[in-house]
């Protein structure tokens, strides 16, 4: 062979390896999404589904984080949200009633995580009765994270059927290092109890907030809108689930945004899915959860995390 043949091979070859190459880069970065679970008691920890197609999930076998602090040591209500340098961000609800803030830890993989803290958002107002489900959302306009969460301060807003001890409202901080945060301050008083309160962002200065009326009897989900993620938001919409929904979190799909909820009086998870968020569709028959599953949240991830996850718990007999 001369030597203009053996260059002209050479070069098909180096062409083969780097189509190989940016062909698995390709599936790398494909993106798989995760949802945040955990069962009842709430005392395992952290658990993890997974999907391709943000519809029909799957679990990844054993729990990726154990509760270590609070009195009650439990782990309900996982939110995680993926930072801009590529570190996941966890929150959580540490206890029942008695607690003045919600549990913290961060990770590089999903797998490792940091030691945990609480965050004692509601120090400064001592007749507190809970910090309940923690929202995580990247501010991407301010680079900065804000975290709210609901809880009950007696006597200090007006209610309907509820007691005193029940009646909330949502309140907020932000951070951008989870070092230093702002002081907390009321997020949203829409004139009820309200919790399980998640941001969406549609597009620069087009927010909707997805959220828990949480007044007996209706206990079911609404939205309402704003051009700022820290509101205010107004225009709270009529109801769009049934009796019984809470703990929503927000996946969008093509044209679509479906919204997932936790219907707890009968143990499932149901979906709607909207284009507007003014007309809902029921979405439930569209989507597979597995049974057991309780109030997550949906962060996007990549085949390489999926693949990372799924080696580590082969290696560890998950």
């Amino acid at each position: 062979m001369d030597k203009q043949k053996i260059l002209i091979a050479g070069l098909l070859l180096f062409a083969a390896l780097i189509d190989g190459c940016t062909e698995q880069a390709g599936k790398d970065t494909e993106a798989v999404y995760f949802f945040t679970s955990f069962r009842e008691p709430a005392t395992d920890g952290m658990r993890l589904l997974y999907s391709h197609d943000g519809l029909r999930w799957d679990t990844l076998g054993g729990v990726f984080i154990r509760p270590g602090i609070g009195d009650q040591r439990i782990m309900r209500d996982p939110s995680v949200v993926r930072g801009p340098d590529g570190t996941f961000h966890l929150v959580w609800t540490t206890g029942w009633r008695g607690t003045k803030g919600f549990g913290y830890a961060s990770s590089k993989d999903l797998i490792r995580w940091s030691n945990q803290r609480s965050i004692d958002v509601m120090a400064h107002e001592p007749t507190t009765v809970n910090v309940w489900a923690p929202e995580l959302f990247y501010d991407d306009e301010a680079d900065r994270f804000i975290i709210i969460w609901a809880s009950t301060v007696p006597y200090r807003f007006e209610k309907g059927m509820e007691e005193e001890d029940n009646n909330h409202r949502m309140y907020y901080t932000t951070t951008k290092d989870f070092k230093t945060f702002t002081g907390t301050k009321l997020f949203l008083d829409p004139g009820f109890s309200v919790i399980d309160a998640v941001i969406t962002k549609r597009e620069k200065a087009d927010y909707v907030l997805v959220l828990k009326d949480n007044t007996r009897p209706n206990r079911n989900l609404r939205v309402a809108f704003a051009d700022n993620p820290l509101g205010p938001y107004t225009e709270v919409g009529e109801p769009f689930t049934g009796h019984l929904t809470e703990g929503p979190t927000v996946l969008k799909r093509g044209d679509d945004w479906y919204i997932y909820f936790d219907a707890y009086r009968t143990h499932t998870y149901g979906a709607v899915k909207t284009r507007d968020f003014v007309h809902f569709t029921d979405a439930t028959e569209e989507i597979s959860v597995p049974r057991g599953h309780k109030h997550g949240t949906i962060f996007a991830g990549t085949q390489a995390d999926l693949q990372r996850i799924q080696d580590f718990l082969k290696r560890n007999g998950g």
